[in-house]
C-alpha cells in the first residue's frame, strides 16, 4: 500500500509547479501587453509637439488601455496590438525601434504625416505583418535588405517619400507579396532580375525614380501581374516580350530612354493601358500587334520617332477612349484621331 505522506508530497508538489506555471503564464501576458504599451508610448516620445489635431496627446494616455487608443486595433484573445493606424494625422516625428517588440502587428500603415529619418532595423522582428504603408512621408536613406524578412508582407507602400540607393534583391524572398509601389523616390541603379519572378505578385509600381540600365534581362514571368508602371526613370534600351503576362491591363514604360521597335503584344488580350511616350521608339506601326487588344481604352505613343501612315486597322480599337499619336515621324495621319490634352 501506498504511503499516504508521499502521496500527499506528490499532490502538494504538483499543485506548487502548477501554481508556478499559471503565475508565470499570467505574467507572461502581462509582460507582453506592458512591452505593447512601452512600444507605443515610445512612438508618442518620438513625436514632435506638432500634433495638430491632438490625437496623441490627448489619447494615449498611460492611465488607459491601449486597445482603447485612437488608431490601436487589438486582437480580441490576446488583446495584443494587431493594427496601428496613423495615417493623416500631420504628425512629424521619427520611428523609434521598440515598435519591432510590437509581435503581433498584422498591420502597419502611417502614410500621410511628415515622418523622417531611416526605418530601424527592429522592424524587421514584424514577422507576423501583412500589410506596410509608409507612403507619403519623408522618410530617407535605403530601403533596408531586412525587408526580405517579412515573408507574409502582401502590400507594401513606399512610395512618395525620399529614399535612395538601389531596390533590395531580397523583396524578391517575399513569396507572398502582391503589391510594390516604391514611385517618388530618389532610386537609383538597376532593377533586380528577379523582382517579376514572385508567383503572387499583381502590381508594381517604380515610376519617377531615377533606376536605369536595361530591362531586356528582367524575368516577366510573375503570370498574375495586372500592373506595371515604370514611367520617369532612365531606363534604356528595347523592351522585353511581355507574352507571359496574360493578365496585363496596365503598362507604362514613359519618360524614359527606351528605342527600338516594339516587341509583338497582341497576346496581352487584357490590356487595357498602354503609355510609351516621351522615349525614343522607332518604326511603324501599320502592322503591329497592338491593333489585336481589344480592350485597349488608353494609347500614348506621342513624343517618339515612330514613321509610316497610320492605317484605318486602328479602327479595331472599338474600346478606345484616349490616343495620342503627336511629335512623331509619321508621313500622313488624320488629326481628329489625337484626343485633345486636357
Amino acid at each position: 500500500m501506498a504511503n499516504p505522506t508521499s502521496f500527499i508530497f506528490l499532490l502538494s508538489l504538483m499543485l506548487l509547479l502548477l501554481q508556478s506555471y499559471l503565475f508565470s503564464f499570467a505574467n507572461a501576458e502581462i509582460l507582453n501587453v506592458t512591452t505593447d504599451k512601452s512600444a507605443l508610448l515610445a512612438l508618442k516620445a518620438h513625436v514632435s509637439s506638432k500634433d495638430p489635431h491632438h490625437v496623441l496627446i490627448s489619447n494615449w494616455s498611460s492611465h488607459t488601455p491601449i486597445c482603447t487608443w485612437v488608431g490601436v486595433t487589438c486582437g480580441s484573445k490576446h488583446l495584443r496590438v494587431r493594427a496601428l493606424n496613423l495615417s493623416y494625422m500631420d504628425l512629424v516625428g521619427t520611428i523609434p525601434p521598440h515598435i519591432g517588440n510590437l509581435s503581433f502587428l498584422v498591420s502597419l500603415s502611417i502614410e500621410n504625416n511628415s515622418f523622417h529619418g531611416s526605418l530601424p532595423n527592429e522592424l524587421s522582428r514584424l514577422y507576423r505583418l501583412k500589410f506596410l504603408s509608409f507612403r507619403y512621408n519623408e522618410f530617407s536613406g535605403e530601403i533596408p535588405p531586412w525587408m526580405g524578412l517579412l515573408n507574409k508582407l502582401q502590400l507594401l507602400f513606399l512610395d512618395d517619400n525620399n529614399f535612395e540607393g538601389s531596390i533590395p534583391q531580397s523583396l524578391s524572398n517575399i513569396s507572398s507579396l502582391q503589391l510594390i509601389d516604391l514611385s517618388y523616390n530618389q532610386l537609383s541603379g538597376s532593377i533586380p532580375s528577379s523582382l517579376f519572378k514572385m508567383p503572387t505578385l499583381q502590381a508594381i509600381s517604380l515610376c519617377s525614380n531615377k533606376l536605369s540600365g536595361l530591362i531586356t534581362s528582367l524575368d516577366f514571368n510573375a503570370s498574375s501581374l495586372q500592373y506595371i508602371h515604370l514611367g520617369g526613370n532612365e531606363l534604356s534600351g528595347g523592351l522585353p516580350m511581355f507574352d507571359h503576362l496574360p493578365n496585363l491591363q496596365f503598362l507604362s514604360v514613359s519618360r524614359n530612354h527606351f528605342s527600338g521597335v516594339l516587341p509583338e503584344i497582341g497576346n496581352l488580350t487584357m490590356l487595357r493601358e498602354l503609355f510609351l511616350y516621351e522615349n525614343n521608339f522607332e518604326g511603324t506601326i501599320a502592322s503591329s500587334s497592338l491593333f489585336e487588344c481589344k480592350d485597349l481604352q488608353k494609347l500614348d505613343l506621342r513624343g517618339n520617332n515612330f514613321t509610316g501612315r497610320i492605317l484605318s486597322n486602328i479602327g479595331n480599337l472599338t474600346m478606345l477612349a484616349y490616343l495620342y499619336l503627336n511629335n512623331n515621324n509619321f508621313e500622313a495621319w488624320d488629326a481628329n484621331l489625337v484626343t485633345p490634352h486636357k
